[in-house]
């Protein structure tokens, strides 16, 4: 049994494509392959028996033997003047006593491996800086730095962001559109125990409803008709031991609600087409600008969903609350836009103080969006009436008129009117024909005005 066993064995490593041979306790060689003798330039009847020296006398076994340490991987030059990267393996019995050796050449062309090594390089780092992109991407890029403002509301929200960055609670982030819901999502992230891990944002309203399940917990592969080979991971394993963000939640279509309210009681995730649930260990950050107690009682939000993610709550005040922060975010966009592109611009206290009273119903995001229009469009350092949009002028006006004005709708007006053409005039130096054109009226149409609102002019 034992010799059928070994001729089945010697059978085997004869038709291996690799070289090997097998020495006794003495050196001699027991079994060479004809891979090794093609390598070496021998025959088989040449080299059995024959000490391993005798066959290649550059050979270390017979050291290798003597020592009982195995060299692994180790570049050798052969008598015929070949390189390759050689094992050779002491064999021992029950007793740790040397029975024998287990030759074999790893590579017999160093060219070739260093080939091969220089590709595994290449692909080693190519995927380094696939992970480096991927933890990039997937990192939290604001932290309360980032949210400016002195006004007691938000200080209030950075103080209340610091107590939820301490714990794991899932957190509910309320707020109109454009106010910075995002911001604190990163800043909570950044602020606890898991900023070095991911961050993972998506966008709950901006993925088709039939594809945010595949996007939320990943798939197998040919789990449904075009899905990638190998499948694809769902972004909760994306952010595991990090934070997800679900922005805009309420868009969540509810046969989706029931599927995240299980992930976030079991806390694990059933890819499309796997066959056993995946651990997670993530922390759920949701934002939203509706009102989820109004959806829930007219049954477009479930309620014990509801109850789930809205552990800790933030409501981010809107702009208009907080006009106090106007005149910092603006010097910050304003700084921002000078190192883009190199233009600077200023806004003097008049064209500020329009820029407090507007309400801002578009928030931070309007205030970035028109500031950086204004910078473009602007002729001078100095941002001017003429520079704002005309619907923030009026509404600014309107707003300021209604609350001071006894009068009718034409009173308002007519005070409203007067503002404009005094601020225009200053604006202009008090040049007539400058303001006329600014304004876009007649200048028979201004002096008119300017006699009728009694507007004192300083020469």
């Amino acid at each position: 049994m034992d010799t059928q066993f070994m001729s089945f064995c010697y059978d085997v490593f004869d038709k291996l494509p690799l070289a090997v041979n097998i020495l006794d306790q003495d050196g001699k060689i027991i079994f060479i392959n004809k891979t090794f003798c093609n390598f070496l330039g021998v025959t088989v009847g040449d080299s059995l028996g024959r000490l391993v020296t005798e066959v290649n006398s550059n050979s270390k076994f017979l050291d290798v033997l003597k020592s009982k340490q195995a060299e692994i991987a180790c570049k050798h030059k052969f008598h015929n003047g070949k390189d390759a990267i050689v094992h050779r393996i002491p064999i021992f019995d029950d007793d740790g006593n040397v029975i024998g050796g287990f030759g074999m050449v790893l590579f017999d062309d160093v060219d070739k491996m260093q080939e091969v090594l220089d590709k595994f390089k290449a692909v080693d780092k190519e995927l380094r800086l696939y992970k480096n992109e991927m933890a990039r991407l997937n990192s939290a890029k604001y932290d309360l730095n980032d949210i400016i403002g002195e006004s007691e509301q938000i200080i209030n929200c950075k103080k209340k962001v610091k107590k939820m960055a301490k714990v794991n609670s899932n957190v509910l982030i309320l707020g109109e559109s454009g106010v910075g819901k995002e911001l604190f999502a990163h800043s909570i992230h950044n602020q606890g125990p898991r900023k070095n891990n991911a961050f993972v944002s998506i966008n709950c309203s901006a993925i088709p409803e039939n594809l945010i399940e595949s996007e939320l917990f990943g798939y197998e592969e040919g789990s449904f008709t075009g899905a990638k080979r190998g499948g694809n991971i769902g972004k909760f394993q994306l952010a595991e031991g990090g934070t997800i963000f679900l922005d805009e939640i309420a868009e969540m279509p509810l046969h989706m609600q029931v599927k995240l309210l299980r992930v976030l009681q079991e806390k694990e995730v059933m890819p499309i087409g796997g066959k056993s649930p995946i651990p997670i260990n993530v922390r759920v950050v949701c934002a939203t600008c509706r009102n989820l107690e109004e959806m829930v009682a007219e049954g477009k939000f479930r309620e014990d969903l509801y109850y789930r993610l809205n552990v800790l709550t933030l409501d981010i005040p809107p702009l208009r609350e907080r006009a106090k922060d106007i005149p910092l975010l603006a010097e910050r966009f304003l700084t921002s836009f000078y190192k883009e592109t190199g233009m600077y611009r200023h806004i003097p206290k008049n064209i500020m103080e329009i820029l407090i009273q507007y309400p801002w119903h578009g928030n931070v995001r309007e205030l970035r969006n028109i500031l950086e229009k204004i910078c473009v469009n602007a002729d001078d350092i100095n941002i001017t009436l003429s520079d704002l949009p005309p619907h923030i002028v009026n509404e600014t006006l309107k707003k300021k008129y209604i609350s001071t004005t006894e009068g009718g709708l034409n009173d308002i007006l007519n005070k409203i009117e007067k503002e404009i053409i005094i601020e225009m005039l200053k604006e202009c130096n008090y040049n007539k024909s400058e303001a006329s054109k600014k304004l876009n009226i007649p200048r028979a149409s201004l002096y008119r005005k300017i006699e009728e609102y009694g507007i004192e002019l300083k020469m």
